[in-house]
């Protein structure tokens, strides 16, 4: 099946990176670019099911993007993001073309849901990653069925383990920063969440404790290192 392809136009290279890679994982395939003063170029030759526009970027605002490829594209979806509230700018991006918006700071799951929306919308089914088993050695981890199975145990996963856990398997045996996770799962890094995190790390520790080669290692002022053995 063809996979769903996004175009992304986000400035900010953290949020950026935490958007292409989730979508990735998603089974989206994504071109993000960090301005869109080519961006009428980029839809005519990646030829995109949805467009994803942050507001605030140097040289073309978003709104003036999303009019221009309104303009062009008449039915193509397009999601806009921004930490602007007023109902006026909410106003002025419909107005502009957009078929949605999203609050900044936003969760993954929240934009993942959007996007399903619109594609949905527009008569396209959103192209998620099969239920794919990832081999955590003696375990398998299901992210769709939220499961983490062995030999002789089956652990049901909460929402939040599940995301938790997702992320660190995209970067296991390597450094991952605190903050990418925070902003990965939640959306924000706010002192709260870094709690919660502490919580689902610990809990993600004790169900992974029948394999002594499985460790969530803590890096002091860095995050985490996810050792597996595995690349």
């Amino acid at each position: 099946m063809e996979k769903t392809r996004l175009l992304y136009i986000e400035d900010e290279p953290y949020l950026g990176r935490i958007v292409r890679e989730t979508l990735e994982l998603k089974g989206y395939e994504v071109l993000h670019k960090k301005d869109g003063t080519a961006i009428l170029d980029q839809v005519q030759s990646f030829q995109p099911h949805l467009c994803i526009l942050d507001v605030m970027l140097p040289h073309i605002d978003g709104f003036t993007l999303g009019g221009l490829v309104r303009e062009r594209y008449p039915t193509l979806p397009l999601i806009y993001l921004t930490a602007k509230t007023q109902a006026a700018d909410i106003v002025q991006g419909f107005h502009s073309g957009g078929t949605d918006y999203v609050r900044k700071p936003f969760s993954m799951e929240e934009l993942i849901a959007r996007i399903e929306n619109q594609l949905r919308i527009a008569g396209r089914s959103a192209a998620h990653e099969g239920d794919e088993a990832i081999k955590l050695g003696r375990y398998t981890f299901y992210p769709l069925r939220y499961e983490l199975v062995s030999a002789d145990t089956a652990v049901k996963l909460s929402h939040r383990e599940c995301q938790v856990l997702s992320v660190l398997c995209r970067h296991k045996n390597q450094s991952l920063e605190r903050k990418y996770l925070l902003q990965a799962v939640w959306g924000d890094d706010s002192f709260f969440n870094s709690r919660n995190l502490d919580v689902y790390i610990r809990k993600l520790r004790d169900y992974l404790g029948g394999d002594p080669d499985l460790e969530i290692i803590t890096l002091k002022g860095i995050g985490y290192f996810f050792k597996t053995g595995q690349g």
